[in-house]
Protein backbone atom coordinates (compact mmCIF):
# COMPACT_ATOMS: atom_id res chain seq x y z
CA UNK A 1 0.00 0.00 0.00
CA UNK A 2 1.17 3.56 -0.76
CA UNK A 3 0.02 6.39 1.52
CA UNK A 4 0.14 10.16 1.30
CA UNK A 5 0.14 11.17 4.95
CA UNK A 6 1.64 9.33 7.87
CA UNK A 7 1.24 10.16 11.52
CA UNK A 8 2.85 9.00 14.74
CA UNK A 9 0.52 9.54 17.70
CA UNK A 10 1.89 9.61 21.24
CA UNK A 11 -1.17 7.89 22.70
CA UNK A 12 -4.16 5.88 21.51
CA UNK A 13 -6.96 8.35 22.22
CA UNK A 14 -5.03 11.07 20.43
CA UNK A 15 -4.57 8.72 17.50
CA UNK A 16 -8.31 8.08 17.16
CA UNK A 17 -8.94 11.82 17.54
CA UNK A 18 -6.59 12.51 14.63
CA UNK A 19 -7.88 9.63 12.50
CA UNK A 20 -11.39 10.99 13.03
CA UNK A 21 -10.31 14.46 11.92
CA UNK A 22 -8.55 13.17 8.80
CA UNK A 23 -11.58 11.08 7.82
CA UNK A 24 -13.97 14.00 8.29
CA UNK A 25 -11.79 16.18 6.07
CA UNK A 26 -11.53 13.91 3.07
CA UNK A 27 -8.80 11.34 3.71
CA UNK A 28 -9.56 7.64 4.03
CA UNK A 29 -7.68 6.61 7.16
CA UNK A 30 -6.76 3.59 9.23
CA UNK A 31 -5.37 3.65 12.77
CA UNK A 32 -2.84 0.99 13.71
CA UNK A 33 -1.74 0.01 17.21
CA UNK A 34 2.01 0.10 16.92
CA UNK A 35 3.76 -0.88 13.72
CA UNK A 36 1.57 -3.49 12.01
CA UNK A 37 2.75 -7.06 11.69
CA UNK A 38 3.55 -7.97 8.05
CA UNK A 39 0.66 -10.45 7.96
CA UNK A 40 -1.97 -7.83 8.89
CA UNK A 41 -3.95 -6.83 5.79
CA UNK A 42 -4.76 -3.12 5.84
CA UNK A 43 -7.18 -1.44 3.42
CA UNK A 44 -5.94 0.95 0.75
CA UNK A 45 -6.08 4.39 2.38
CA UNK A 46 -4.73 7.92 2.05
CA UNK A 47 -3.45 8.13 5.62
CA UNK A 48 -2.19 5.83 8.37
CA UNK A 49 -2.04 6.89 12.01
CA UNK A 50 0.40 4.71 13.97
CA UNK A 51 -0.69 4.70 17.62
CA UNK A 52 2.11 4.53 20.16
CA UNK A 53 2.07 4.86 23.93
CA UNK A 54 5.03 7.18 24.38
CA UNK A 55 3.66 10.35 25.97
CA UNK A 56 4.79 9.49 29.50
CA UNK A 57 7.67 7.04 28.96
CA UNK A 58 11.37 7.90 29.16
CA UNK A 59 12.36 10.29 26.36
CA UNK A 60 15.00 7.93 24.94
CA UNK A 61 12.41 5.14 24.66
CA UNK A 62 9.94 7.50 23.00
CA UNK A 63 12.54 8.53 20.43
CA UNK A 64 13.40 4.92 19.52
CA UNK A 65 9.73 3.96 19.08
CA UNK A 66 8.92 7.08 17.05
CA UNK A 67 11.86 6.59 14.69
CA UNK A 68 10.81 3.00 13.95
CA UNK A 69 7.29 4.20 13.14
CA UNK A 70 8.65 7.00 10.97
CA UNK A 71 10.69 4.56 8.91
CA UNK A 72 7.69 2.25 8.44
CA UNK A 73 5.58 5.19 7.22
CA UNK A 74 8.25 6.57 4.88
CA UNK A 75 8.82 3.12 3.42
CA UNK A 76 5.14 3.10 2.46
CA UNK A 77 5.30 6.39 0.62
CA UNK A 78 4.38 8.99 3.27
CA UNK A 79 5.46 12.35 1.86
CA UNK A 80 4.71 14.07 5.17
CA UNK A 81 4.74 12.75 8.74
CA UNK A 82 2.81 14.48 11.51
CA UNK A 83 3.97 13.79 15.06
CA UNK A 84 0.61 13.94 16.81
CA UNK A 85 0.68 15.28 20.37
CA UNK A 86 -2.03 16.26 22.81
CA UNK A 87 -3.87 19.53 22.20
CA UNK A 88 -2.94 20.50 25.77
CA UNK A 89 0.76 19.82 25.05
CA UNK A 90 1.05 17.31 27.93
CA UNK A 91 4.79 16.94 28.38
CA UNK A 92 7.30 17.27 31.20
CA UNK A 93 10.45 19.37 31.10
CA UNK A 94 12.36 16.18 30.26
CA UNK A 95 10.21 15.47 27.18
CA UNK A 96 8.82 13.99 25.18
CA UNK A 97 7.63 16.46 22.56
CA UNK A 98 10.97 18.20 22.10
CA UNK A 99 13.27 15.16 21.90
CA UNK A 100 10.95 13.22 19.57
CA UNK A 101 10.43 16.22 17.28
CA UNK A 102 14.16 16.80 16.97
CA UNK A 103 14.89 13.12 16.29
CA UNK A 104 12.19 12.93 13.62
CA UNK A 105 13.49 16.15 12.07
CA UNK A 106 17.00 14.72 11.81
CA UNK A 107 15.60 11.58 10.17
CA UNK A 108 13.70 13.73 7.65
CA UNK A 109 16.69 15.85 6.71
CA UNK A 110 16.47 18.72 9.20
CA UNK A 111 14.88 22.16 9.04
CA UNK A 112 12.71 24.21 11.37
CA UNK A 113 9.68 22.12 12.36
CA UNK A 114 6.25 23.77 12.50
CA UNK A 115 4.58 23.02 15.87
CA UNK A 116 1.08 23.83 17.08
CA UNK A 117 -1.40 22.08 19.40
CA UNK A 118 -4.21 24.48 18.43
CA UNK A 119 -7.64 22.98 17.72
CA UNK A 120 -10.31 25.68 18.13
CA UNK A 121 -13.14 23.15 17.63
CA UNK A 122 -12.18 21.62 20.99
CA UNK A 123 -11.38 24.94 22.68
CA UNK A 124 -7.59 24.88 22.20
CA UNK A 125 -6.08 28.08 20.79
CA UNK A 126 -2.57 29.50 20.69
CA UNK A 127 -1.83 33.23 20.79
CA UNK A 128 1.66 34.72 21.09
CA UNK A 129 2.85 31.22 21.83
CA UNK A 130 0.53 30.84 24.83
CA UNK A 131 -1.93 27.92 24.94
CA UNK A 132 -5.51 28.58 25.99
CA UNK A 133 -8.02 25.86 26.96
CA UNK A 134 -11.62 27.04 26.52
CA UNK A 135 -10.47 30.63 26.99
CA UNK A 136 -8.32 29.92 30.06
CA UNK A 137 -4.55 29.97 30.06
CA UNK A 138 -3.24 26.41 30.25
CA UNK A 139 -1.93 26.81 33.80
CA UNK A 140 -5.31 28.11 35.00
CA UNK A 141 -7.28 25.30 33.34
CA UNK A 142 -8.05 21.86 34.81
CA UNK A 143 -4.88 20.60 33.06
CA UNK A 144 -2.86 22.07 35.91
CA UNK A 145 -4.10 19.01 37.85
CA UNK A 146 -3.28 16.36 35.21
CA UNK A 147 -2.25 13.25 37.20
CA UNK A 148 0.76 12.37 35.02
CA UNK A 149 1.82 15.56 33.26
CA UNK A 150 0.47 18.59 35.14
CA UNK A 151 0.90 21.74 33.04
CA UNK A 152 1.99 24.87 34.89
CA UNK A 153 3.40 27.02 32.08
CA UNK A 154 1.16 28.26 29.21
CA UNK A 155 4.08 29.63 27.18
CA UNK A 156 4.79 26.83 24.74
CA UNK A 157 7.99 28.41 23.45
CA UNK A 158 9.37 28.15 26.99
CA UNK A 159 7.91 24.66 27.51
CA UNK A 160 9.48 23.28 24.36
CA UNK A 161 12.76 25.13 24.84
CA UNK A 162 13.23 23.34 28.17
CA UNK A 163 13.00 20.01 26.31
CA UNK A 164 14.80 20.74 23.04
CA UNK A 165 18.51 20.94 22.30
CA UNK A 166 18.11 23.68 19.71
CA UNK A 167 16.42 27.11 19.90
CA UNK A 168 12.62 27.39 19.67
CA UNK A 169 10.94 30.24 17.81
CA UNK A 170 7.45 31.69 17.29
CA UNK A 171 5.29 32.19 14.21
CA UNK A 172 2.90 34.83 15.50
CA UNK A 173 -0.72 35.35 14.51
CA UNK A 174 -0.14 38.33 12.14
CA UNK A 175 2.30 36.16 10.17
CA UNK A 176 -0.17 33.27 10.05
CA UNK A 177 -2.96 35.59 8.94
CA UNK A 178 -0.73 36.89 6.14
CA UNK A 179 -0.93 33.44 4.51
CA UNK A 180 1.15 30.36 3.69
CA UNK A 181 3.91 32.21 1.85
CA UNK A 182 4.50 34.51 4.83
CA UNK A 183 4.66 31.58 7.21
CA UNK A 184 7.01 29.69 4.90
CA UNK A 185 9.27 32.73 4.67
CA UNK A 186 9.37 32.99 8.46
CA UNK A 187 10.30 29.31 8.79
CA UNK A 188 13.01 29.70 6.16
CA UNK A 189 14.49 32.65 8.04
CA UNK A 190 14.42 30.79 11.35
CA UNK A 191 16.03 27.75 9.74
CA UNK A 192 18.92 29.96 8.62
CA UNK A 193 19.29 31.03 12.26
CA UNK A 194 19.44 27.42 13.46
CA UNK A 195 16.00 27.35 15.07
CA UNK A 196 14.95 23.74 15.62
CA UNK A 197 11.21 24.24 16.01
CA UNK A 198 8.66 27.05 15.84
CA UNK A 199 5.43 27.31 17.83
CA UNK A 200 2.69 28.66 15.55
CA UNK A 201 -0.29 30.72 16.69
CA UNK A 202 -3.77 29.67 15.58
CA UNK A 203 -7.16 30.85 16.81
CA UNK A 204 -9.45 29.77 13.94
CA UNK A 205 -9.90 27.05 11.34
CA UNK A 206 -8.62 29.39 8.64
CA UNK A 207 -5.36 29.64 10.60
CA UNK A 208 -5.18 25.84 10.69
CA UNK A 209 -5.73 25.70 6.93
CA UNK A 210 -2.84 28.11 6.43
CA UNK A 211 -0.56 26.05 8.69
CA UNK A 212 -1.66 22.81 7.02
CA UNK A 213 -0.75 24.21 3.60
CA UNK A 214 2.70 25.11 4.92
CA UNK A 215 3.18 21.76 6.64
CA UNK A 216 2.27 19.88 3.45
CA UNK A 217 5.20 21.61 1.72
CA UNK A 218 7.59 20.13 4.30
CA UNK A 219 8.50 16.64 5.46
CA UNK A 220 7.54 16.88 9.14
CA UNK A 221 5.31 18.75 11.56
CA UNK A 222 4.28 18.39 15.19
CA UNK A 223 0.82 19.19 16.46
CA UNK A 224 -2.62 18.15 17.57
CA UNK A 225 -5.55 17.10 15.41
CA UNK A 226 -6.14 20.71 14.39
CA UNK A 227 -2.96 20.62 12.35
CA UNK A 228 -4.21 17.32 10.93
CA UNK A 229 -7.34 19.16 9.79
CA UNK A 230 -5.20 21.69 7.94
CA UNK A 231 -3.06 18.97 6.37
CA UNK A 232 -6.08 16.93 5.26
CA UNK A 233 -7.66 19.93 3.57
CA UNK A 234 -4.39 20.84 1.87
CA UNK A 235 -4.03 17.30 0.52
CA UNK A 236 -7.66 17.25 -0.60
CA UNK A 237 -7.13 20.55 -2.46
CA UNK A 238 -4.07 19.08 -4.15
CA UNK A 239 -6.29 16.44 -5.79
CA UNK A 240 -4.08 13.58 -4.60
CA UNK A 241 -6.58 12.05 -2.14
CA UNK A 242 -8.00 9.46 -4.49
CA UNK A 243 -8.11 6.11 -2.70
CA UNK A 244 -11.44 4.43 -2.04
CA UNK A 245 -10.85 2.85 1.34
CA UNK A 246 -13.49 1.86 3.85
CA UNK A 247 -15.70 4.74 4.98
CA UNK A 248 -17.38 5.54 8.31
CA UNK A 249 -20.54 3.57 7.46
CA UNK A 250 -18.50 0.40 6.92
CA UNK A 251 -17.00 0.78 10.38
CA UNK A 252 -20.27 0.99 12.31
CA UNK A 253 -21.99 -2.22 11.21
CA UNK A 254 -23.52 -4.07 14.15
CA UNK A 255 -21.39 -6.51 16.13
CA UNK A 256 -24.00 -7.50 18.72
CA UNK A 257 -22.79 -8.57 22.16
CA UNK A 258 -22.84 -6.82 25.52
CA UNK A 259 -21.80 -3.23 26.29
CA UNK A 260 -19.63 -1.69 29.01
CA UNK A 261 -17.78 1.49 29.97
CA UNK A 262 -14.42 1.54 31.78
CA UNK A 263 -13.03 4.87 33.01
CA UNK A 264 -9.62 5.69 34.42
CA UNK A 265 -9.46 9.41 33.64
CA UNK A 266 -9.60 11.86 36.53
CA UNK A 267 -10.45 14.88 34.37
CA UNK A 268 -13.32 17.13 35.36
CA UNK A 269 -15.15 16.21 32.14
CA UNK A 270 -14.97 12.47 32.80
CA UNK A 271 -15.98 12.85 36.46
CA UNK A 272 -19.10 14.73 35.33
CA UNK A 273 -19.83 12.10 32.63
CA UNK A 274 -19.73 9.38 35.29
CA UNK A 275 -22.18 11.34 37.47
CA UNK A 276 -24.61 11.68 34.57
CA UNK A 277 -24.26 8.00 33.64
CA UNK A 278 -25.41 7.01 37.14
CA UNK A 279 -28.89 8.25 36.26
CA UNK A 280 -29.39 5.57 33.62
CA UNK A 281 -27.02 2.65 34.26
CA UNK A 282 -25.24 0.88 37.13
CA UNK A 283 -21.93 2.51 38.11
CA UNK A 284 -19.21 0.98 40.27
CA UNK A 285 -16.57 3.36 41.61
CA UNK A 286 -13.37 1.52 42.41
CA UNK A 287 -11.46 2.35 45.58
CA UNK A 288 -8.13 3.52 44.18
CA UNK A 289 -6.36 3.18 47.50
CA UNK A 290 -7.41 -0.46 47.74
CA UNK A 291 -6.09 -1.00 44.22
CA UNK A 292 -2.74 0.42 45.30
CA UNK A 293 -2.67 -1.86 48.33
CA UNK A 294 -3.17 -4.90 46.10
CA UNK A 295 -6.57 -5.90 47.42
CA UNK A 296 -9.20 -7.96 45.59
CA UNK A 297 -10.86 -4.80 44.20
CA UNK A 298 -10.47 -5.97 40.59
CA UNK A 299 -11.94 -9.42 41.21
CA UNK A 300 -14.86 -7.88 43.08
CA UNK A 301 -15.51 -5.48 40.20
CA UNK A 302 -15.64 -8.34 37.70
CA UNK A 303 -18.12 -10.22 39.87
CA UNK A 304 -20.22 -7.05 40.25
CA UNK A 305 -20.31 -6.52 36.48
CA UNK A 306 -21.04 -10.18 35.72
CA UNK A 307 -24.16 -10.02 37.87
CA UNK A 308 -25.57 -6.98 36.02
CA UNK A 309 -24.23 -6.73 32.47
CA UNK A 310 -26.78 -9.06 30.84
CA UNK A 311 -29.48 -6.52 31.74
CA UNK A 312 -27.70 -3.59 30.08
CA UNK A 313 -24.50 -1.53 30.00
CA UNK A 314 -22.44 -1.04 33.18
CA UNK A 315 -19.80 1.53 34.14
CA UNK A 316 -16.69 0.70 36.17
CA UNK A 317 -14.65 3.77 37.11
CA UNK A 318 -11.27 4.19 38.77
CA UNK A 319 -11.63 7.96 38.43
CA UNK A 320 -11.13 10.22 41.44
CA UNK A 321 -11.19 13.93 42.24
CA UNK A 322 -7.89 15.86 41.98
CA UNK A 323 -7.42 16.15 45.75
CA UNK A 324 -7.74 12.37 46.16
CA UNK A 325 -5.33 11.76 43.30
CA UNK A 326 -2.80 14.17 44.81
CA UNK A 327 -2.99 12.49 48.21
CA UNK A 328 -2.49 9.01 46.78
CA UNK A 329 0.38 10.14 44.56
CA UNK A 330 2.10 11.71 47.56
CA UNK A 331 1.68 8.48 49.53
CA UNK A 332 2.42 5.87 46.85
CA UNK A 333 4.24 7.80 44.10
CA UNK A 334 2.98 9.23 40.82
CA UNK A 335 4.14 6.35 38.62
CA UNK A 336 2.96 3.60 40.96
CA UNK A 337 -0.46 5.20 41.28
CA UNK A 338 -0.88 5.61 37.53
CA UNK A 339 0.32 2.09 36.79
CA UNK A 340 -2.07 0.58 39.34
CA UNK A 341 -5.07 2.30 37.75
CA UNK A 342 -3.99 1.38 34.20
CA UNK A 343 -3.39 -2.25 35.09
CA UNK A 344 -6.67 -2.58 36.98
CA UNK A 345 -8.86 -0.98 34.32
CA UNK A 346 -7.17 -2.92 31.51
CA UNK A 347 -7.67 -6.21 33.36
CA UNK A 348 -11.32 -5.39 34.03
CA UNK A 349 -11.94 -4.47 30.38
CA UNK A 350 -10.26 -7.65 29.18
CA UNK A 351 -12.32 -9.81 31.54
CA UNK A 352 -15.52 -8.12 30.39
CA UNK A 353 -14.64 -8.81 26.75
CA UNK A 354 -14.04 -12.45 27.67
CA UNK A 355 -17.59 -12.45 29.10
CA UNK A 356 -19.17 -11.24 25.87
CA UNK A 357 -18.67 -7.47 25.71
CA UNK A 358 -18.41 -6.42 22.06
CA UNK A 359 -19.14 -2.71 22.52
CA UNK A 360 -16.64 -1.01 24.83
CA UNK A 361 -16.10 2.63 25.76
CA UNK A 362 -12.83 3.53 27.49
CA UNK A 363 -12.23 6.94 29.10
CA UNK A 364 -8.69 8.22 29.61
CA UNK A 365 -5.61 8.20 27.41
CA UNK A 366 -3.43 5.95 29.56
CA UNK A 367 -6.39 3.71 30.39
CA UNK A 368 -7.20 3.36 26.69
CA UNK A 369 -3.61 2.50 25.84
CA UNK A 370 -3.37 -0.17 28.53
CA UNK A 371 -6.72 -1.67 27.51
CA UNK A 372 -5.96 -1.85 23.80
CA UNK A 373 -2.56 -3.39 24.54
CA UNK A 374 -4.06 -6.02 26.83
CA UNK A 375 -6.68 -6.91 24.21
CA UNK A 376 -3.89 -7.04 21.57
CA UNK A 377 -5.94 -5.12 18.99
CA UNK A 378 -3.73 -4.43 15.94
CA UNK A 379 -5.76 -1.76 14.09
CA UNK A 380 -9.03 0.17 13.78
CA UNK A 381 -11.29 1.42 11.02
CA UNK A 382 -12.67 4.89 11.70
CA UNK A 383 -16.42 5.27 12.14
CA UNK A 384 -18.71 8.28 12.66
CA UNK A 385 -17.89 10.95 15.23
CA UNK A 386 -19.52 10.64 18.66
CA UNK A 387 -18.18 13.97 19.91
CA UNK A 388 -15.45 16.30 18.60
CA UNK A 389 -12.27 14.23 18.56
CA UNK A 390 -13.88 10.88 19.42
CA UNK A 391 -15.08 8.49 16.68
CA UNK A 392 -16.56 5.02 16.85
CA UNK A 393 -13.77 2.54 16.11
CA UNK A 394 -14.13 -0.91 14.55
CA UNK A 395 -11.39 -3.38 15.39
CA UNK A 396 -9.38 -4.99 12.61
CA UNK A 397 -7.66 -8.33 13.00
CA UNK A 398 -8.16 -8.88 16.73
CA UNK A 399 -8.43 -12.38 18.14
CA UNK A 400 -11.68 -11.67 20.04
CA UNK A 401 -13.56 -11.01 16.82
CA UNK A 402 -14.93 -7.69 15.62
CA UNK A 403 -15.74 -5.10 18.27
CA UNK A 404 -16.92 -1.51 18.34
CA UNK A 405 -14.99 0.79 20.66
CA UNK A 406 -14.58 4.41 21.65
CA UNK A 407 -11.32 5.64 23.15
CA UNK A 408 -11.98 8.96 24.83
CA UNK A 409 -9.39 11.43 25.99
CA UNK A 410 -10.32 12.45 29.52
CA UNK A 411 -11.28 16.03 28.66
CA UNK A 412 -13.37 15.26 25.57
CA UNK A 413 -17.12 14.87 25.17
CA UNK A 414 -20.25 16.39 26.68
CA UNK A 415 -21.79 15.27 29.94
CA UNK A 416 -23.95 12.62 28.21
CA UNK A 417 -21.02 11.20 26.23
CA UNK A 418 -21.30 7.62 27.51
CA UNK A 419 -24.96 7.24 26.56
CA UNK A 420 -24.32 8.90 23.20
CA UNK A 421 -21.43 6.55 22.44
CA UNK A 422 -23.42 3.42 23.26
CA UNK A 423 -26.36 4.68 21.19
CA UNK A 424 -24.12 4.89 18.12
CA UNK A 425 -22.84 1.34 18.71
CA UNK A 426 -26.26 -0.36 18.67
Amino acid sequence: MAILLGSIADDYTGASDLANTLTKNGLSTVQTVGIPAPALALPEVDAVVVSLKIRSVAADDAVVAALKAEKWLRDRGAAHVLYKVCSTFDSTDQGNIGPVTEALSEAAGGGTVLVTPAFPETGRTVYLGHLFVNGQLLDESPLKDHPLNPMHDPNLVRVMARQARGPVGLVDLPTVMAGPDAVMARLTAMNAEGVAAAIADAVSESDLETLGEVAWRTALSTGASGLGLGLARAIARSGRASSSGAGPDDAIRSVGGLAAIVAGSCSAATLRQIEVAERSMPVLRLDTERLLKGSDEVAAAIVWASERIAAGPVVIAASAAPDVVSRLQAQYGREASGHAVEAATATIASELVARGVKRLVVAGGETSGATVDQLAIPAFLIGPEIAPGVPVLRTVGNQQGEMLMALKSGNFGGEDFFAAALAMMR
